[in-house]
């Protein structure tokens, strides 16, 4: 599966650009263990930067972030599997969790609850 890995990003930061930083390496930690099970993991920022970026933003307080960082997260949702929900308090977390339940794709809270796979491709 693909699934999108959704969490804490601006909230609780207060802006502060080193605990943004810190909120997405969380997300960025379940590439691998995801991976171990057989999944690819994909973060939102990951394709909202560069959309962002040459719109002209270049920070998380441009209009261009809040104009794409949303939309761009889910029409990538749209393309996944599922969803990993790591903790923490986001509204934006919470709304993709809304919608991929709506799509019917499972939300996982752990990475315990996703199921592994075997792969021929590796590891």
């Amino acid at each position: 599966m693909m699934i999108l890995v959704s969490g804490p990003y601006l909230t609780g930061t207060d802006g502060d650009e080193a605990l943004i930083r810190a909120n997405l390496a969380r997300m960025e930690a379940m590439a691998l263990p995801l991976f171990e099970k057989g999944h690819l993991a994909v973060v939102g920022e990951w394709l909202a930067w560069p959309v962002i970026a040459a719109a002209g933003g270049d920070s998380h307080q441009s209009a261009e972030f809040t104009t794409y960082q949303y939309p761009v997260a889910h029409r990538l949702l749209m393309h996944c599997d599922a969803v990993l929900r790591i903790p923490g308090e986001s509204r934006g977390a919470d709304l993709e969790c809304d919608i991929a339940r709506e799509s019917g794709k499972p939300v996982y809270t752990s990475l315990d609850e996703v199921p592994a796979v075997s792969r021929p491709d590796g590891p």
